[in-house]
């Protein structure tokens, strides 16, 4: 949801105002200047998660962790242990069409080296106001 704020000048700076219906017109009736502006939503975030199987070698997974997930050697093979040993760890954060993008990567790389492995994305829930 978009927030409109009211901008006022006072003393020859541009206060904004949180806008509230009909003061705005108020305002400018008694001959503030007024101006309006909308600020816009932040996008939502996706959190790629990548999914055990007892089929795809390690270094493979770790070789796409470096590649489409830019993970240091530590880092990817860090992840790729907590997702041999808990089933499902987080490659990464991201909007919803650069999450999509590394999963189609990670997925067609997977199938054209006849690797089961599988990536999944899911709302990332922190830091969201609805």
């Amino acid at each position: 949801m978009k927030k409109n704020f009211t901008w006022i000048l006072q003393d020859r700076d541009w206060l904004p105002v949180l806008q509230s219906g009909e003061d705005s017109q108020n305002d400018a009736a008694l001959g503030l200047a007024v101006k309006t502006k909308e600020r816009t939503k932040k996008p939502s975030m996706y959190k790629v998660l990548m999914l055990n199987d007892d089929y795809t070698p390690m270094e493979f997974v770790i070789y796409v962790l470096e590649s489409f997930f830019n993970k240091s050697t530590d880092e990817a093979t860090r992840i790729m242990l907590h997702v041999h040993q808990r089933g499902i760890g987080l490659c990464g954060v991201f909007t919803y069409e650069v999450a999509e993008t590394k999963v189609s990567q990670t997925m067609d790389l997977a199938r054209k080296h006849d690797h089961p492995l599988q990536c999944t994305i899911e709302k990332d829930g922190i830091g969201e106001e609805d």
